[in-house]
């Protein structure tokens, strides 16, 4: 069984900053791409950043410069670093990847966290 597991969110004022992690665990063959969502109350859940397998990233334009996504391929980790943080930027982030393995290759969700930015 694969398993995607969130963890760094919290409380943060506005204009600071946060990194956010997501490791994938189990039986798996290979990661293909992965990627950062956010949901905020209300709304439907966004893509906020991705990342290839060969480590090419793509950025919602809210947050261009100010968010960072990278991985380590050996650990089976995602992150997102998130400077300048705003108000805006409050929501439950997910991770999500496209995980082969002996079952097939799929989409996975992680738990999600949650990120406040107050201001």
């Amino acid at each position: 069984q694969v398993q995607l597991v969130e963890s760094g969110g919290g409380l943060v004022q506005a204009g600071g900053s946060l990194r956010l992690s997501c490791v994938a665990s189990g039986r798996i063959f290979s990661i293909n791409a992965m990627n950062w969502y956010r949901q905020a109350p209300g709304k439907q859940r966004e893509l906020v950043a991705g990342i290839t397998s060969s480590g090419s990233p793509n950025y919602a334009d809210s947050v261009k410069g100010r968010f960072t996504i990278s991985r380590d391929n050996a650990k089976n980790t995602v992150y997102l670093q998130m400077n300048g943080l705003k108000p805006e930027d409050t929501a439950v982030y997910f991770c999500n990847a496209d995980i082969s393995n002996a079952l097939g290759r799929r989409w996975y969700w992680g738990q999600g966290t949650q990120v406040t930015v107050s201001s």
